[in-house]
């Protein structure tokens, strides 16, 4: 949940949800599948094609009744932007200091009630479709599920799947979370990549 618990939320961080919904709702997208009934989770999301990802993830979760949360560098959250960044869910990482960004979040799930962390899991809009590990190590740090979410623009569809708890073999879980994937977009590229990603994992784990 948001910082602003106990304060009212900043007016431009208002202005900017209303666009948000506005915008989401004048696109028409829907969503398939649930977020789960769970305090705390992180949502895996993916391919992060557009710019219009964080407004489709935005709208969703909120029909969903979440309020999610992002990770930012420290800086954003200094000044006139501080109030806006944690009233849009943000959270601080400072990369600078000695404890790592996965400590980081890990502290700021344990500290909260509520969280809904929201991760590009691929890591840039230029991958290939392999995704980078730190959705994972966040998850299993924070002991907190991972809710895999796929979207896709052509159809206007975005879409959460099952909850996966991490169980320390990285390769196995994201198999999983791969194969359901490539059960909503089976043709799709990038995810074909990611199954094999998860694949490779598994067997350069068995000849280790």
């Amino acid at each position: 949940m948001s910082q602003a618990r106990g304060r009212k939320r900043s007016i431009l961080s208002r202005i900017v949800r209303r666009i948000i919904m506005a915008l989401y709702r004048w696109k028409g997208w829907k969503i398939d599948g649930h977020l789960p009934d769970l305090p705390k989770f992180v949502i895996a999301g993916a391919p992060h094609t557009s710019n219009w990802d964080f407004v489709f993830f935005i709208g969703a979760t909120a029909k969903e009744g979440v309020e999610p949360n992002f990770m930012g560098k420290h800086t954003l959250f200094n000044g006139v932007m501080r109030n806006f960044m944690f009233d849009m869910g943000g959270i601080p990482v400072d990369r600078s200091k000695r404890a790592n960004y996965v400590d980081q979040v890990a502290e700021a799930f344990a500290r909260r009630d509520h969280l809904a962390l929201v991760i590009a899991a691929e890591g840039s809009r230029t991958t290939d479709g392999s995704w980078k590990s730190g959705f994972y190590h966040i998850a299993q740090a924070a002991n907190v599920p991972i809710v895999p979410a796929w979207v896709c623009n052509e159809r206007k569809v975005l879409g959460f799947g099952e909850p996966v708890w991490p169980s320390g073999d990285y390769g196995a879980d994201l198999l999983k979370i791969a194969r359901f994937m490539r059960s909503k977009l089976p043709d799709y590229e990038r995810f074909k990549v990611l199954e094999a990603q998860a694949l490779r994992i598994i067997e350069e784990k068995g000849h280790a």
